[in-house]
């Protein structure tokens, strides 16, 4: 009979055979594993499971019958005999209160995101216009899979788990926790042909996505109570780190040039200078140096996010905030997670060197070895390679005619009630709502009964709230694009 109790795990705690099995059993029973009237295997079957003698178990058997856990019927087997009171169980676990720190009862109170989905209604239900293959969704933030090259990037995965027995035999078993070194050679050779970046591999740590890099960055950064200063709106990730570190949020605001630089008294700022999330607006140079110079003078760091700039349909790719920086003031973020496969999630930070050190050990402290070793060291060989580049390529001419597609939809049949921001890149489209209040929430309640989802996100103004919408586009079809459009343009007629 098939039968398992945690016996190896009380044998690892170093005792002996016969109490290691003895513990198993009568935790089991415990913890309700074994219930009340549940066959227990003969003495003969769970001494040639375990590998012990047969009178080890009949001792062990005999001690839980005497203690009245099991009870033996002539004849027919050996029982448990226990029972587990489940209901005083239940109510016991719900009265049981634990402390949380600080820390975790900040995360509890994290609930409703500040960009939220705009789910169309009866989503649930078996309403036939509300099927999944016929909902079209623009709030997916993910590449074109379809055109991924799969074949070259599982010849990299195979041939380094092919690798694995001698990489656990030689010296590059004890990786850094800040990364494959081949991994971070290959992204600093990128960062200095593709952003203009130059920076030692030594000063790169390689990170499980950038929210990762985040949350570590704010912990290290800022103290409870300290400022720190987001773009508003911004990507909710950041907030959430920044709050549950215990600091403070200034949120700064928007215009047609990015964020508005003031003289915060601030520790950190985050920002989205190559294009601003979500709304697509780009930093103009002199607010670049603005921000630099208030960083300088408030001994403050800057983070740099630059989640999507490896997609731009025309002109000179834009140099990041990173490049202009003589002080070591600015942190660079990157990330994988918009040009690899979703099960993969790399990311990277690039840190001052004065810095690079205190964060390999606060990685480490979450992760005292890489994560993903085994697909760091394939996108190593696929960006040395030369493929992940070709990748980028492909996808930047497919991303750019989506793109352009959406666009003129967009602008044709909606630019009436949104004020689309004009950019040529990244994998989404912006605008804000022209409307009131009002009619936005009459257009969202439209929406949803289309069968449309989309981002949306609020900003408080002088004037009150302004809402706004953004659109991803990358992984849906021309035809489902031309659709989307057209359902949210009857969206709009339907409510108003």
């Amino acid at each position: 009979m098939q039968f398992h109790v945690a016996y190896s795990s009380y044998l690892n705690r170093k005792y002996t055979k016969m109490k290691a099995l003895y513990h198993a059993i009568r935790d089991a029973i415990h913890e309700g594993n074994l219930i009340h009237g549940e066959k227990l295997p003969s003495t003969r079957e769970l001494a040639a499971t375990y590998h012990i003698s047969r009178g080890t178990v009949n001792q062990v058997y005999d001690t839980l019958t005497a203690q009245g856990y099991i009870h033996s019927e002539h004849g027919r087997g050996t029982f448990v005999a226990y029972q587990l009171d489940l209901n005083n169980n239940a109510s016991t676990e719900k009265a049981c209160t634990h402390h949380l720190s600080a820390w975790g009862n900040r995360i509890q109170q994290f609930e409703q995101p500040s960009i939220q989905r705009n789910t169309p209604a009866n989503a649930h239900t078996h309403d036939s216009r509300m099927n999944s293959d016929e909902v079209i969704d623009f709030s997916k933030y993910q590449p074109d899979f379809s055109k991924f090259p799969y074949d070259e990037w599982n010849n990299r995965l195979y041939a380094e788990i092919r690798q694995r027995e001698h990489h656990l035999k030689t010296t590059s078993a004890m990786v850094s926790s800040t990364g494959d070194p081949k991994l971070r050679e290959a992204i600093a050779a990128y960062l200095r042909r593709m952003r203009g970046i130059q920076v030692d591999p030594d000063h790169i740590a390689v990170t499980a996505g950038s929210m990762q890099a985040i949350a570590l960055l704010t912990q290290l950064l800022a103290d409870p109570g300290d400022y720190v200063v987001t773009e508003s709106p911004c990507y909710v990730g950041i907030s959430k780190a920044i709050l549950a570190a215990g600091a403070k949020l200034i949120e700064a605001n928007l215009d047609g040039q990015g964020v508005v630089p003031q003289d915060w008294e601030a520790r950190m700022l985050f920002v989205t200078p190559s294009r601003q999330f979500p709304t697509g607006e780009m930093l103009s140079l002199e607010r670049r140096q603005t921000l630099l110079d208030w960083a300088q003078r408030n001994d403050a760091m800057i983070v740099e996010d630059d989640y999507d700039s490896e997609f731009r349909y025309r002109g000179m790719h834009v140099e990041p905030l990173k490049t202009l920086d003589k002080a070591g003031r600015v942190i660079y973020l990157g990330s994988f997670t918009k040009t690899l496969p979703l099960e993969v999630r790399l990311g990277y930070v690039v840190l001052p060197p004065t810095l690079a050190d205190t964060f390999r050990k606060a990685q480490a402290l979450y992760e005292p070895r890489p994560v993903n070793l085994i697909e760091q060291r394939a996108l190593a060989a696929f960006m040395t390679s030369g493929q992940y580049e070709r990748h980028l390529r492909r996808m930047n001419r497919l991303y750019s005619r989506k793109f352009h597609l959406l666009l003129k939809l967009l602008n044709k049949q909606l630019s009436t009630w949104f004020d689309w921001v004009e950019n040529e890149a990244g994998l989404h489209v912006f605008g804000w709502w022209r409307g009131s209040v009002t009619t936005y929430e009459a257009f969202r309640e439209s929406a949803r009964s289309q069968g449309v989802v989309y981002s949306e996100v609020s900003s408080s103004t002088t004037v009150g709230t302004k809402y706004g919408i953004y659109l991803s586009f990358a992984h849906l079809s021309d035809e489902q694009l031309q659709e989307g459009v057209s359902r949210l343009k009857n969206a709009v007629t339907t409510a108003l």
